[in-house]
């Protein structure tokens, strides 16, 4: 799991950063809201904790613009102690969930694994399909007009990203960290290994979509006559 931290006070921010890592929690920090805001945009975070108190662009500031333009990953807002109307407005505004300064470690991480879970849950569509290729979640099985193609749960869990993320471009870091976790003791070369494996299969099978690899970019799963 990766998080966004945006919190100006950089003696609250790196602690936390440095206890969710013991948790197997990836964070990110940024100090600023202007900062917050680019980070933010990046399709990249399982969860956003938000300050609302911020130099140059405050938290709400930034959670209204986030929602307006489409992002929806979840936001926790860090308020403090007795700013009521700034929790009513923030979650007015989109916030999934707040936390009032100064709050208990254990409380926040438990809060920021609910949101990640809730993510996942809303993902229940466990049929994939593009083009002539289906992809059934639930139990790894992988159809190509109509034939059915052995999958292991890596492979699956794999192209199952790149599927629900058509046309994106997906880093290695990215990718490793989703699929295999932060806890992993998986070898830097999987992400290579288990694309080299998909796209054999989907070859074999005239697959009408191809994994594109950009260079020292990631990877993008793009249908055949989008790909040059």
């Amino acid at each position: 799991m990766r998080i966004l931290i945006v919190e100006d006070e950089e003696n609250l921010a790196l602690p936390l950063a440095a206890i969710l890592k013991k948790n197997n929690i990836m964070a990110d920090v940024v100090y600023d809201g202007y900062g917050g805001l680019m980070q933010g945009r990046k399709d990249f975070y399982d969860v956003i904790v938000l300050d609302i108190m911020l130099p140059e662009m405050d938290g709400l500031t930034i959670l209204k613009t986030l929602r307006n333009e489409g992002v929806n990953t979840p936001i926790l807002l860090l308020t403090a102690l007795g700013e009521v109307e700034d929790r009513v407005k923030g979650l007015e505004l989109g916030a999934d969930d707040y936390l009032t300064k100064p709050f208990d470690t254990k409380e926040l991480i438990a809060r920021i694994k609910a949101l990640s879970r809730r993510t996942t849950q809303t993902l229940t569509e466990n049929v994939i399909t593009i083009k002539n290729v289906t992809l059934n979640t639930t139990n790894a099985s992988l159809e190509i007009s109509g034939e059915s193609e052995a999958l292991t749960k890596k492979e699956s869990d794999l192209l199952e990203l790149l599927m629900r993320n058509k046309d994106k471009t997906l880093s290695k870091d990215y990718i490793l960290d989703k699929i295999w976790g932060l806890d992993s003791i998986a070898i830097d070369n999987s992400v290579e290994i288990y694309i080299h494996y998909l796209r054999k299969k989907l070859k074999a099978k005239k697959a009408m979509v191809k994994i594109v690899t950009n260079r020292g970019i990631g990877y993008t799963l793009k249908e055949e006559e989008d790909v040059k």
